[in-house]
């Protein structure tokens, strides 16, 4: 069965190829998404931790971030896996638009979340996708 949806953009006045690589980087995430802005770190040795996830601060504690790697496709879907088991995907791409780029965030509505809480989840991405067109365009 599939979820509700909402597809939320961005256009930013930067050339895709720079778009791009910056989303490619999950270094940067903590600059402009505010759920990552307490940092990430690569996991290392960390024993929950899978190949290639990071390591983030999260209210329910220590979430695992897994990035798509590098591409020159724009693709820059993560995935987040929460201490309780919960994992939420997030597809994100990057894609030309004339000179400039635009970035598509496609935000699913988990089943036990009602409207007013999905409104609010679309406004914290609306929030989080302007302060990355802020950071990329000054």
């Amino acid at each position: 069965m599939t979820r509700p949806v909402r597809h939320i953009s961005v256009n930013i006045e930067r050339p895709f190829a720079t778009v791009a690589a910056f989303l490619g980087d999950p270094g940067n995430y903590p600059s402009w998404a505010s759920g990552l802005s307490s940092g990430l770190v690569p996991a290392g040795a960390d024993s929950a931790a899978e190949a290639g996830e990071w390591l983030a601060d999260a209210p329910e504690g220590t979430a695992y971030v897994r990035f798509s790697p590098p591409n020159d496709f724009g693709i820059a879907d993560h995935r987040v896996r929460f201490p309780d088991g919960l994992i939420l995907d997030i597809p994100l791409r990057a894609i030309a638009n004339g000179e400039g780029t635009t970035v598509v965030l496609t935000l699913f509505r988990r089943p036990e979340v009602d409207d007013e809480h999905f409104a609010a989840d679309a406004e914290w991405v609306r929030r989080d996708l302007d302060a990355l067109r802020s950071l990329l365009e000054n």
